[in-house]
Order: structure tokens, then sequence, then C-alpha cells
């Protein structure tokens, strides 16, 4: 007897868990990964090109609310873990459950097309795979300013993507631009070794979150009041955040132009010690660069031989075509941000964005694709899910606004919810709902 065979896009988090989840579930799990490792984004100077790990780089969410459920970190490792020590993690999971040898490294997918009742994965050749799961991750393709600001620069350019250590600004005038954590991270870098303090460009203001509140890392608060409605946490967060640290504007930084768990928060430390102590100057948007000058929305300018543009990155996925992805991937309408609405044997893991960590959200991901393509779980008819989605869009859109809404999560109410969404599809397939039939060589 065969199984259904699953080719699963991508070895990072996303992939590792859906492989795992899979082969719980007895299927025929093949992993295409393009790197040499395990790990994606985590994984420093891997030959791919696509991780933005650089030597700094550690958790933004605490090790207790970052880990798997079903792999704890050990006791022994500080709050918030290096990446190098993450990268070790996701290896050790994918060697504990059988996934690495189900990793075919140097793979990169360049298109998967349906064919019948069949999905064709093309990499060096192509085969055959009854479903496919997308879990290439989205923080790989940088996105620059566009349209790009008016006039020329003389100096360095380079996007956060390719940062990896501050000697590239050893003696020179840095400027980082965007206050997410990368920019954060990289101004304190760059602070310690450039020609006079750093400066902090952003348009738009976020809140700043230190690594630990009231002696305990900041993110245990949230866990903490997690069965509330989100409007009543973010008022406790919010005061909690500003007896704690006071606002934003203190800092010379932007008043934020939301709510604390509307726009993504910076969690930072170090940018607060550096922005006190002068290492850090908070600057106004940019008006436009002139030579060696960039020239701020104030008015004023300032010699700067480097931009850093920490400026995000795009959602791609280049092997699926416009009839699956729409125009637009960061729109893409998914039952749980996890079933195609054409076709549920297309499955994405980590296509959304999180209000916490990442790893338990694909985690929960992962096994609700192996409980329906195991058997065992049922979707909604699809009039339930398009109307699940438009109720979950909008709900995003109250709360989040035109801010990529559709693939926007509450991180605790989300990983909450998808247990309880695995034992309501069990009742419907009980009640007779339809499930996904794995294959066997017969039908194959």
């Amino acid at each position: 007897m065969g199984t259904t065979r699953v080719a699963v896009i991508g070895a990072g988090a996303a992939g590792l868990t859906t492989a795992k989840a899979l082969l719980d579930h007895g299927l025929d799990v093949t992993v295409l990964e393009r790197g040499d490792r395990p790990g994606g984004l985590w994984v420093q100077d891997e030959p791919g090109g696509t991780s933005p790990a650089y030597d700094s780089l550690h958790l933004n969410t605490s090790k207790g609310r970052t880990e798997f459920a079903d792999f704890p970190m050990p006791k022994r490792w500080p709050d918030y873990p290096s990446a190098a020590l993450i990268a070790g993690y996701l290896a050790d999971y994918a060697d504990t459950f059988g996934v690495t040898d189900r990793i075919r490294f140097g793979t990169t997918v360049t298109a998967v097309r349906r064919t019948g009742p069949v999905w064709e994965v093309e990499s060096t050749g192509t085969e055959e795979f009854d479903a496919v799961v997308v879990a290439n991750g989205h923080n790989w393709d940088p996105k620059w300013p566009s349209p790009a600001y008016p006039g020329t620069f003389d100096g360095t350019q380079m996007h956060a993507h390719d940062y990896r250590n501050p000697g590239v600004f050893a003696g020179r005038r840095v400027l980082v631009v965007g206050l997410g954590n990368s920019a954060l991270d990289i101004a304190v870098d760059a602070s310690y070794v450039s020609a006079g303090p750093v400066s902090l460009s952003a348009r738009h203001g976020a809140h700043i979150i230190p690594k630990y509140l009231f002696g305990r890392p900041s993110d245990a608060t949230n866990g903490a009041i997690a069965v509330l409605p989100w409007r009543i946490r973010q008022k406790i967060a919010q005061t909690a955040l500003r007896l704690a640290v006071g606002t934003p504007e203190s800092y010379g930084l932007p008043c934020p132009a939301g709510g604390l768990f509307q726009n993504h928060p910076a969690i930072s430390d170090t940018i607060l010690h550096r922005l006190t102590h002068g290492e850090v100057v908070a600057r106004p948007g940019i008006e436009r660069l002139d030579g060696g000058r960039v020239v701020y929305t104030d008015g004023t300018a300032e010699d700067i031989d480097v931009i850093v543009w920490a400026t995000g990155y795009r959602v791609t996925i280049p092997f699926l075509g416009r009839e699956w992805l729409g125009d637009n991937p960061e729109a893409l309408p998914l039952y749980q941000r996890v079933f195609h609405l054409a076709d549920p044997t297309l499955a994405f893991v980590g296509l959304m964005q999180s209000t916490g960590a990442a790893l338990p959200v694909v985690e929960a991901q992962a096994k609700l694709v192996a409980a329906y393509l195991g058997g065992r779980y049922a979707l909604p008819a699809p009039a339930e899910q398009r109307a699940a989605v438009r109720r979950a869009y909008a709900a995003a859109v109250r709360r989040w606004g035109n801010k990529r809404p559709m693939m926007r999560i509450d991180f605790d109410q989300y990983v909450a919810a998808l247990p309880r969404e695995i034992e309501a599809g069990v009742r419907r397939a009980a009640r007779g709902a339809t499930v996904h039939t794995p294959t066997t060589k017969a039908d194959a």
C-alpha cells in the first residue's frame, strides 16, 4: 500500500514542522530545499543567499513563547537565544523526528502545476505529488523603497537582508532607514564602530518594547492576559509599557500611528540605551538624496556614507502562477490561513503575520494540514470557507487597517483556535463530510 505523496517546499521552521506532522500521519513526504541545511532564515551564510541572519541576531520573542510544543528548548538556554542556537535547534528537531532524511537539499523549485489528479513539481526534473505544501517563507526577497526617493546618492546603499556584521560600518557615517527589529539591531551594532552617532530615520512610528518588563520576558505578560479581548489587552500592555519605559516620542522617535497589537512593535532593550546616550540619533523621514547628503522632511540635512534600507520584504512565491496566487500573494485568501479555496491539496504554512512568535503558529498549521491530508479532518463546505475568510478579513481590517490584513493573525487567539478547528473537522468527518482519501499504489 502506498500513501499520499506530499511535496513540502522549504526546510525552514514551517517546512520542518509540516514534514514532522505529515510523517506522524504516515504520509510519504519529500521536502525540497534550495539550501544545504535545514533551518531557513536562521542559517547564516547558507549558499542559497535567502537567509537574512546576521551575527548579532537573537530571538525577539522569548524561548517559552517561541519553542515548539512537541520539542521544548533546553531549560539551560537564555530567554532570548541566538540565531546560531535556533539554527541548531531546528536541525536537532529535523533529526529527532526523522525529517532530515526526507529533505532533498540543493533543490530549487521552479514551477508547481495542477495536472489532472496530481500536482507536477518541477526542479531538476518533474515529479508528481498528490498534495503540495508551500513553506518557503516570506522574509527573503528584499523590498526597497518604491518609488525610490528623489535624487542620487554617492555613497554605499545596502538592504538589511545583506547585513552580517558591523565591520562594514567602521569609521563611516551611517543612516539606517526603518523601525523594525532588524533596523534597531543594525543601528545599535553600527553605533559601536561608526564615525559619530548613527542616524535612524523613520516616516512612521512604532512601539518599542524592551525584552524584559518588570523582571520577566515582556511577551510573558501577553500570555498571561491572552484570554482577554485584544482591546483590553492593548490597554493593559500599553499602560505597562508606558510606566516601564515611557513613549517613543520621549526618545525622539515618531508617535506610532496605531495602538499596541495593531502595528507591529519593535523589540529591543539596547536601542533605547543608545538613543539616550546619543550614540543613535532619531531622524524624520527622508525628503530626497543629494549626492553625499541626505535631506530630511524637516529641512535638515547631513553627510552620510552608508544607507541601510531596513524596509522589509516582498511576499514572493515564484513557482506558482497567477491562477493560484492572483495579482498579489499578500492578499491570497486561505481558509484558516492554510488551505487554498480552490483546491485544499495546495496548502500554505507560514504565509501569515503574527503578533507573536512564528514557530508555534506554523506548528499548529502543520498539524491542521496533516489532519486533512491524513484523512481525519473534513473541511467545511466551500461556501462556509469563503464566509469564514471574509469574516477574518473584515476583522483584520478593523484592527490593522490596510497593512496586509489578509495575512494578519492574533498569535494567542490563532494558536488556541486551530486545535479546536481540527476537533470540529473530525466531528464533520464523523457526520459524513468529505475527507481527503490517502492515495494507494492502485490509485496512483
